[in-house]
C-alpha cells in the first residue's frame, strides 16, 4: 500500500465521519455558499506576472514538518500583495496539518481565488469547500476513476466551483480530459517514489488541449524553472514548499516575485 492509498482510505473514514456531525443542510446554510467564485483560470489567463499560486501548507508526508509557526491570515496577506495569481489551501489534517479553518481564515483575509487542496472522494467535500470559501477545488486522477472524476467535476461545476485536475502521467491524463475540467495541473513529484522532476511537464504539456488553463506543480523553486517551463504554455506554477519552508514565507515569496 503506497502513501496515497493510505491517505485515501483514511478519507473515506474521515468523511464518513464528517458527514454524521455536519449535515448537508447546515452546510449550505453557510453564509459563503451563495458567494460569488473568483476565477482561478481568469486570472492565470490574464496574469501580467507568472501565475503564482501560492500554497499554505504545514507539513508533507515528505518532508514532515515545513512550517508549523506560520498564521494563515498574515500568510495569505503577504501572498496577496506580492502578486500570487491565486492561493492553495490546504485543509487536510492527519498528513499535512491543514483543515477548513485554515480555508475559513484565509477567505476572510484576501481576494485571491482559494484552492481546496484535499484529497476529494466524495461530493460532501465540495460542499465543504463551497461553504468554506474555496472558489476552486482540486481532484487528483490517481485516486479517481473516469466515471468518479466526471460526476465529481460535473457537480463541483453546478456549485459554480473550478476545477483542477492534477495528473502524473500520460495515463491519468487520458482518463482526465473532459469539459467539466478548467485547469489541468502537472504534478512533478512521483507520488510513489516522491521523487520530483521538471521533465514531466514538459513531456505532458504538447498532450494537453489548449481549452485547460496548464498548471505545473511540485518541485518549482527557482524563477529559472518558471520561464523554462512557460516555453512549454504553462500558464500556473503552484509553489508551497519553496516559501512555507523559510522562516518568513511572505517575504520569500516578495523576493521570488522581485527576481521574477
Amino acid at each position: 500500500m503506497n502513501i496515497l492509498d493510505k491517505i485515501v482510505a483514511d478519507k473515506h473514514q474521515e468523511v464518513a465521519l464528517r458527514k454524521q456531525l455536519i449535515p448537508v443542510k447546515q452546510l449550505q446554510q453557510s453564509v459563503l455558499f451563495e458567494k460569488e467564485t473568483i476565477s482561478l483560470s481568469t486570472n492565470l489567463r490574464n496574469s501580467s506576472k507568472a501565475g503564482i499560486i501560492a500554497e499554505h501548507k504545514r507539513r508533507s508526508p515528505s518532508k514532515a514538518v515545513i512550517n508549523q509557526n506560520s498564521n494563515v491570515w498574515d500568510v495569505a496577506k503577504g501572498y496577496e500583495n506580492a502578486g500570487a495569481a491565486g492561493m492553495s489551501v490546504l485543509t487536510d489534517g492527519k498528513y499535512f496539518g491543514g483543515s477548513l479553518d485554515d480555508l475559513l481564515t484565509a477567505r476572510a483575509s484576501v481576494n485571491l481565488p482559494l484552492l481546496r487542496k484535499d484529497f476529494i472522494i466524495d461530493s460532501y467535500q465540495l460542499l465543504e469547500a463551497k461553504a468554506y470559501g474555496a472558489d476552486v477545488c482540486l481532484l487528483i486522477a490517481a485516486c479517481l476513476s473516469r466515471k468518479e472524476i466526471k460526476e465529481l467535476s460535473e457537480f463541483a461545476k453546478s456549485l459554480n466551483l473550478e476545477v483542477l485536475l492534477e495528473v502524473h502521467n500520460k495515463q491519468e491524463l487520458e482518463k482526465a480530459l473532459m469539459p467539466s475540467i478548467d485547469l489541468l495541473g502537472v504534478n512533478n513529484r512521483n507520488l510513489k517514489t516522491f521523487e520530483v522532476s521538471l521533465e514531466t511537464s514538459k513531456a505532458l504539456s504538447n498532450l494537453i488541449p489548449d481549452d485547460f488553463v496548464k498548471v505545473s506543480e511540485s518541485g518549482i523553486s527557482s524563477t529559472d524553472a518558471i520561464k523554462e517551463l512557460q516555453n512549454y504554455d504553462y500558464k500556473g506554477f503552484l509553489i508551497g514548499e519553496n516559501f512555507m519552508k523559510s522562516t518568513d514565507p511572505v517575504q520569500s515569496i516578495q523576493d521570488f516575485m522581485t527576481d521574477l
